[in-house]
């Protein structure tokens, strides 16, 4: 079985403040780091290929939360693993863990693409390291699709500062879903959490590029669709599911943090 995981603790940038929890978007920055680690054990890290001239960059995203999420300071697990190959592509399966329980699961669709043509390589290059474990955690690899958009509800321009940026001098795929979330009002996520995201990438972006986010309903009651341009193209098309938030199961005022007291008296 050629899985990988990885324990993290959720961190202070990585909670929702008004709750003490894990963000959900968050989540997906604790599984990116986990997949960089996989390839790391299999000498396939970005800094072994960069001197191939190759490069690994990921298409498509689908997460779904099925759980409370954790606490700030406590321990949850990532588990991952390369689950289908096809002649180009290369799809990863995740589940998180809090508690022993998963409260989140999905799957990534990669690329390892060659610097100077930035064409998609043969996926030999990763069955030759990595093992390929047949297990589906939303089900099997669909095309990616979007509901039937209706109105538009709110819409923001954001310019690429260098706290987007990433080690590849592109974009970092996080910066465009937080862009998306940008789009919800406060009053909004207060009363509503993050159930599902899926989203594909179709351009990359740099440093000082404008871009600009059209988020609309669909079809579908509380359900969206995030537009993400620059100019007249299409950098990505992210689609969120949203439930109304119910009381956590923990209460803050009572929740036992696992820290150490200390005595400054003493």
């Amino acid at each position: 079985m050629d899985k990988y995981s990885h324990k993290y603790n959720v961190i202070l940038d990585n909670m929702d403040l008004s709750e003490y929890r894990l963000r959900p978007i968050s989540a997906i920055m604790y599984l990116q780091d986990t997949f960089a680690r996989f390839c790391a054990t299999k000498k396939m890290a970005a800094y072994d290929l960069f001197p191939k001239k190759l490069y690994w960059i990921v298409s498509e995203f689908n997460i779904e939360f099925a759980d409370n999420l954790p606490f700030w300071s406590e321990e949850i697990q990532t588990e991952i693993w390369i689950s289908e190959l096809t002649k180009l592509k290369i799809y990863t399966d995740f589940n998180l863990y809090y508690k022993d329980k998963v409260f989140a699961k999905g799957n990534g669709c990669w690329f390892v693409l060659d610097q100077d043509t930035k064409r998609p390589c043969k996926t030999d290059i990763v069955s030759e390291k990595f093992d390929v474990y047949n297990e589906l955690t939303l089900g099997e690899h669909k095309k990616f699709t979007l509901h039937n958009i209706q109105e538009k509800v709110s819409e923001i321009v954001h310019k690429n500062n260098l706290s987007d940026i990433d080690f590849n001098n592109h974009v970092n795929n996080k910066s465009y879903i937080n862009i998306a979330e940008a789009t919800a009002t406060d009053e909004f996520k207060k009363t509503n959490t993050l159930k599902t995201l899926n989203i594909k990438f179709n351009r990359e972006t740099f440093l000082n590029d404008e871009l600009v986010c059209s988020t609309y309903r669909t079809d579908i009651e509380n359900n969206y669709v995030h537009k993400i341009t620059k100019g007249n193209e299409s950098v990505c098309d992210i689609q969120t599911s949203w439930i109304n938030k119910i009381r956590q199961e923990d209460n803050i005022l009572e929740y036992d943090l696992k820290i150490k007291n200390y005595n400054y008296n003493s």
